[in-house]
């Protein structure tokens, strides 16, 4: 009987552990476009942005406003592929955020070519549903100075992400300075309303000024956190009733430019 316990237990110990899922209220990805058409200048402005957003006071009650007051966080870097700058980390003291904007200030961003909106959502949403978190909510907060212009077509890979149970908010750069000028879309911001995002309570924060942008990533920081009720100035998106509009803008723009740059 003694021996039959004892090799119960062996068997039980020498099973691998299972990974423990832990709760928080939201799982955000903080999805940033580091494209070449934006100069070294605005890629220092975002990170500078970011963090200044990040340890605000506004962020952090938000935070503290959830059920479970933590929250988990990551940072990744996009072009025409993906870089994780920060991996998943809990955030629940106001310690947490300075850490969190500490190491994003401790890196070093290099602009990527192209522009893929498509892949960044996509991974995005695979960086959710495989890590070690359960959060009441799922977001993927993208920025972007552009359209999409390359990989798979931005709609149906949104509509794929939103089916997940992944809400899209977005942060259109509506800029212009150094080569972005030359890839401007004019309404940048209703480009990501039809196109990008999408959700229950989704919603678009434009920045046009980059002197605005830490109070724009602020703002949207605590919409997202804390689930508050739209203002006036951020109106959600009725995702059903988008009017349709050419989500192929980016990739028509490219190639057109592919045939100017052919021609002799």
């Amino acid at each position: 009987m003694h021996r039959h316990f004892a090799f119960l237990s062996a068997a039980w110990l020498a099973l691998p552990a299972q990974a423990q899922t832990i709760e928080v209220d939201l799982e955000l990805v903080l999805m940033v476009d580091v494209s070449r058409s934006m100069t070294q200048n605005e890629l220092e402005i975002q990170r500078q942005g970011y963090a200044a957003a990040l340890r605000s006071a506004g962020v952090y009650a938000a935070v503290r406003s959830g059920l479970l007051q933590k929250v988990a966080i990551s940072y990744v870097e996009w072009a025409g592929s993906q870089n994780v700058i920060i991996d998943w980390t809990v955030i629940e003291s106001q310690e947490d955020l300075n850490g969190f904007a500490d190491t994003l200030l401790n890196s070093f961003t290099i602009g990527q070519r192209r522009t893929s909106i498509s892949e960044a959502l996509s991974f995005g949403a695979e960086f959710i549903q495989s890590n070690s978190y359960e959060g009441m909510r799922k977001v993927i907060d993208i920025s972007g100075d552009g359209p999409n212009n390359q990989g798979r077509p931005v709609a149906p890979t949104r509509d794929a992400v939103v089916a997940e149970g992944i809400v899209i908010n977005g942060l259109p750069l509506m800029t212009k300075e150094g080569m972005g000028t030359q890839w401007h879309l004019d309404n940048l911001d209703y480009y990501y309303e039809t196109c990008v995002i999408g959700g229950p309570g989704s919603f678009v924060i434009p920045v046009l000024n980059w002197e605005d942008f830490a109070e724009a990533v602020r703002r949207k920081l605590v919409l997202e956190i804390a689930s508050l009720p739209m203002t006036e100035n951020v109106q959600p998106i009725q995702y059903a009733l988008r009017d349709p509009s050419d989500c192929l803008v980016g990739e028509k723009i490219w190639e057109q430019r592919r045939m100017d740059w052919a021609q002799p």
